[in-house]
């Protein structure tokens, strides 16, 4: 089953996702999609409502836990006949050798007495916030002490709504829009970055009597999701890429011409919009230090049929790069969970400690990034993380250790929305799914970024 290779095995959602439903149709796989990336988003919600329905609970199989977790996902945020969800579970019981006489006992038990359980909440108000929002305790207590129980509750809410799919747009936008407006498809640019699409999806009718399948489990009312091979644009003329890491090219400013370095390059998202941005005249070297990762980056630029990319295998801190660059772009590896909205197994795979680990990697990688930019040269660093240790704390320790670098702000207007400033007066960038700069976002939300322009003087 999908949630047991991705709890147990720690295998990432879309692997195991492209691996289980290649053989399915694309309603079947919708749905598989839905389950999993539902139960993977409420995880700690739902061991909640089933707690006082299991007696032993540590004592059950993983097959048979995330079996139960789905069913109850089912009656609780799909459409799905609760008396189907029931039989399902059962089936995959048999099949699965997950205790299936159990699984219907529960699924009846938990039907009939839900409204009556016991499982009162913590008193403490961040202990319940963690509960009934399925994000770890530590996570939450660092939320609520940085921006107060109220706007901590309204981005972890948003980490539990399903993204909307957004468009990096190589060519015009306009007619981008447009050819999406003719197919039928609900698009809007982003509000921000200059080559950016939203799409909402298609309209539909909803009814509570409609059939249960893919198309309205659990999705905003009134549209239903477009699959991106059901995108009517040239494969050639857009990438999938979130707004906030859309902006993180902007803010490096590439420059016709120059020799540029995309230090952490897969897969390749952020190289290819640098050779954009410099209309594929000039070099962009993109390094990773993974092979099936850096594959990923060379079948990225293929597709896209940019000449400028040259992609390279190799631990940039072992000298393996010649030369010095304009600009450098270093996106770090990290705790990702500026990003748990669309990869929601985040949120289980790191502890408090971890973020730590990441900062000292970070500076190091930092370090070596630094000694390959030129005098007068740029750097931009970024992660996708909401946390300090991994943001403003290394870019301090940097400062510290590294002579004749500097912070400097980005010149375009548009990027001004998300400058924060420390208490030390540093200039940083910051986006959040829940907000822009200082005001709550009510619109489409974007990924939560760090980053930060360093020049060498």
């Amino acid at each position: 089953m999908a949630l047991s290779r991705i709890f147990g095995s720690r295998e990432r959602p879309k692997d195991v996702l492209d691996e289980l439903g290649s053989g399915l149709d694309e309603r079947e796989r919708s749905f598989l999609m839905e389950l999993v990336y539902g139960t993977l988003r409420y995880r700690d919600y739902l061991d909640w409502l089933l707690s006082p329905f299991l007696k032993k609970p540590s004592g059950l199989s993983d097959e048979t836990l995330n079996n139960l977790r789905a069913a109850v996902y089912q009656f609780n945020f799909t459409r799905v006949p609760e008396w189907a969800a029931v039989d399902e579970a059962v089936n995959i019981g048999k099949k699965k050798g997950g205790n299936a006489p159990l699984v219907n006992a529960v699924l009846r038990s938990y039907l009939r007495g839900r409204q009556k359980a016991d499982n009162p909440c913590p008193a403490d108000e961040t202990a319940k916030l963690a509960i009934m929002t399925s994000h770890p305790l530590w996570i939450v207590r660092r939320w609520t002490a940085r921006l107060g129980m109220e706007e901590a509750g309204m981005l972890a809410a948003r980490n539990n709504e399903i993204p909307e799919l957004t468009l990096r747009i190589d060519g015009d936008r306009g007619e981008a829009l447009r050819l999406l407006a003719d197919a039928g498809i609900d698009a809007v640019a982003t509000r921000y970055s200059p080559s950016g699409v939203i799409i909402r999806g298609r309209k539909k009718e909803v009814s509570e009597s409609s059939p249960a399948h893919a198309d309205n489990i659990s999705e905003e009312a009134g549209y239903r999701r477009v699959p991106l091979n059901q995108v009517p644009l040239d494969p050639a003329s857009f990438v999938v890429q979130d707004e906030a890491a859309q902006m993180i090219s902007w803010l490096l400013d590439p420059q016709q011409g120059e020799r540029i370095l995309d230090a952490c390059a897969a897969p390749g998202g952020k190289a290819t919009h640098i050779a954009r941005l410099m209309r594929d005249e000039g070099e962009v070297v993109a390094v990773d230090i993974d092979p099936a990762r850096a594959e990923k980056i060379t079948a990225n630029v293929s597709r896209l049929g940019l000449k400028s990319v040259r992609v390279m295998t190799g631990d940039i801190g072992k000298g393996i790069i010649e030369g010095s660059f304009d600009r450098v772009l270093l996106d770090a590896p990290c705790s990702s969970i500026g990003v748990i909205r669309r990869n929601p197994d985040v949120k289980y795979r790191h502890g408090e400690a971890d973020l730590r680990r990441f900062g000292a990697l970070q500076l190091g990688l930092l370090k070596s990034a630094a000694g390959y930019i030129k005098k007068g040269g740029i750097m931009v660093y970024s992660v996708c993380s909401t946390e300090p240790e991994e943001g403003e704390d290394v870019i301090r320790a940097f400062l510290q250790a590294r002579a004749g670098f500097s912070i400097i702000e980005s010149g375009y207007a548009f990027l001004g929305q998300f400058a924060c400033r420390d208490v030390g007066g540093h200039l940083f960038y910051r986006t959040w799914p829940h907000k822009v700069g200082q005001s709550i976002e009510t619109g489409y939300g974007m990924d939560g970024f760090f980053a930060a322009r360093i020049k060498r003087d």
